[in-house]
């Protein structure tokens, strides 16, 4: 897809917002929803979603709704970092199927690093059991601030 189109009500995320599909939650509020990424490309991958905007792309993110999911962002960073202990991390916001986007409603990627782990690829990772997945989201959780 390209960066100017229209929102397909129909994605797996805005799906995943009306329940349709299951997610392994950390958590959420009234604006955004953090879910663990069933096929993680490192151990406690999570996604930040807006549950307020349709936007597909950075472009498109009302400036609100972007600083809320941002904000939430950096607190579920924060989590991962207590809860998991990586010797980093990275923040991933993919935009446009040139951009490496997947999933055409605006999200972000934190993935947790250590040196001697390899990342897997971004869309090449296999499906995590969803058992181990509850069992981070709920470390994670429990680290928040």
């Amino acid at each position: 897809m390209t960066l100017h189109a229209a929102y397909d009500p129909d994605n797996i995320f805005a799906k995943i917002l009306r329940g349709e599909i299951p997610s392994v939650k950390v958590w959420e509020d009234d604006d955004v929803l953090v879910f663990m990424d069933v096929f993680p490309q490192s151990e406690g991958h999570v996604l930040i979603i807006s549950k307020t905007s349709t936007a597909r792309t950075m472009l498109e993110m009302e400036p609100e709704a972007l600083a809320k999911v941002t904000a939430a962002t950096q607190r579920t960073a924060k989590a991962i970092e207590k809860a998991l202990k990586p010797e980093g991390f990275s923040v991933f916001q993919y935009n446009g199927d040139a951009g490496g986007q997947t999933v055409f409603h605006l999200h972000f990627h934190i993935v947790p690093r250590w040196s001697d782990r390899p990342m897997k690829g971004h869309g090449h990772a296999p499906m995590a059991d969803s058992a181990m997945l509850r069992g981070l989201a709920d470390r994670i959780a429990a680290a928040l601030d």
